[in-house]
């Protein structure tokens, strides 16, 4: 028996052939093979479109290959991934203006996805300090250096509780710990809210810390201090609004949270009308550098509540039939991520023969029977039309009509013989 063919053979008529071999659902997605390499015309179109300056932009990019390599050598990182770093922040740099960002940094960070993209094991605190070494050379730092390492809203939390209580006050420990407890579960809860997008680390503790002692009653004494908010370079509208944003999660959503069911609503409402006295005793607006004039070109384009009759949240039986969802782009689907261009370009042309319509023209002879002819049907008519008068009056017509039904000759013949014997009659007369 011979093996099967390895191609199996093109539909015909734009129709699959049957086989059992090749899965039947839907197209396997769009295998999309990026572009390795660019012309010369492609990079100065995109250069073009962003408004290079040729003056400038060519000092950006040898300073910042530069600092790559520089960096590179202090780390004594292979040569591959400094390839792959400035493959990286060209391409970088010819999709975006230079007047949104600094090239430093841009060739700071391309290094780091080079040494993510190529295995190179390095912190991005490793890379940070040995381009600040080199761009500061007096003042030399170490990878360990609180200056590389952000400051995040637990670190600043614990220190700050620290703070408001001393340890020389052993009684209040039970206090302490309870309080401590509920700021930090409430720093959890923060990052369910658009407060971490919008604030700095001081101002989501500070904003922490003073809600955490309204709701738990603590002496005004203990956040006298943090609510000097300049000192914590912030401000005090920022902090307000942080704490209405976390009232407005425990009043609506208190069940997602941590803290809200530990908590009686009414308290929680309390605590939310006397922030929103207090906002408008010191005239701070809602939210901090809104623009009354800019409001309203913004478009409305707030989703369904997780608790509306048409959201999917609530009608699991209904997927995809909700007039919201985002319209496909023609050419969105299944993004797959190709390393085998072969492999791809095999898999496309083998797919595609099964969702292209094809049409082909053929002609087709079909015999057809042709129908018997109808009798010859003459009509003769003799008349005699007297004088007709203007407006409509006229005389009799007279005349006579013979109709004749036959073929040929024989109804003439037929005509002639009735004439010749209407004459014998009136000679007989």
């Amino acid at each position: 028996m011979a093996p099967p063919s390895a191609n199996p053979p093109a539909p015909a008529n734009g129709v699959p052939l049957p086989d059992d071999s090749t899965p039947i659902g839907p197209p396997s997605g769009i295998s999309a093979i990026p572009a390795q390499y660019n012309s010369e015309q492609g990079i100065r179109q995109s250069m073009k479109h962003i408004g290079y300056d040729e003056a400038r932009e060519d000092g950006y990019r040898l300073k910042g290959i530069q600092l790559i390599d520089s960096v590179r050598q202090s780390l004594q990182l292979p040569v591959k991934t400094f390839g792959t770093a400035a493959i990286y922040y060209h391409k970088f740099r010819v999709r975006f203006p230079s007047n949104e960002y600094n090239y430093e940094d841009v060739a700071v960070a391309a290094l780091f996805v080079a040494c993510k993209a190529e295995d190179t094991i390095k912190k991005s605190k490793d890379i940070l300090c040995a381009a600040h070494n080199l761009r500061l050379p007096h003042d030399h730092k170490t990878p360990d250096d609180k200056v590389f390492e952000p400051p995040t809203p637990q670190k600043l939390l614990i220190k700050m509780v620290r703070k408001m209580f001393p340890p020389a006050d052993r009684s209040r420990q039970e206090e302490v710990r309870r309080f401590l407890h509920v700021a930090y579960n409430m720093s959890i809860d923060v990052y369910k809210t658009f407060a971490p997008i919008k604030q700095t680390a001081f101002t989501l503790v500070l904003a922490i810390l003073e809600l955490t002692a309204l709701l738990l009653d603590t002496e005004p004494e203990k956040t006298n201090e943090l609510k000097k908010a300049s000192v914590w370079h912030t401000s005090r509208a920022c902090v307000l609004e942080t704490v209405l944003d976390l009232l407005d999660l425990y009043t609506q959503f208190p069940k997602s949270t941590k803290v809200g069911p530990r908590f009686d609503l009414k308290k929680l409402m309390d605590v939310k009308i006397d922030i929103n006295n207090l906002v408008a005793n010191e005239k701070h607006e809602r939210y901090q550098g809104w623009c009354d004039k800019c409001a309203p070109d913004v478009p409305d384009t707030c989703s369904l509540t997780p608790g509306s009759a048409t959201s999917p949240a609530t009608n699991p039986s209904l997927p995809g039939s909700n007039s919201t969802k985002r319209k496909r782009a023609a050419s969105e689907g299944t993004q797959r991520f190709v390393f085998d261009a072969d492999e791809a370009r095999r898999e496309k042309d083998l797919v595609c023969r099964y969702f292209d319509d094809e049409y082909e023209e053929q002609e087709v002879e079909v015999e057809e029977a042709i129908p018997d002819p109808e009798p010859l049907t003459r009509i003769v008519h003799m008349a005699d039309t007297t004088k007709a008068t203007m407006g409509g009056r006229a005389t009799g017509v007279a005349g006579m009509g013979i109709l004749v039904t036959g073929t040929g000759a024989g109804a003439g013949t037929d005509i002639e013989g009735r004439g010749q014997s209407r004459m014998a009659e009136k000679q007989e007369l």
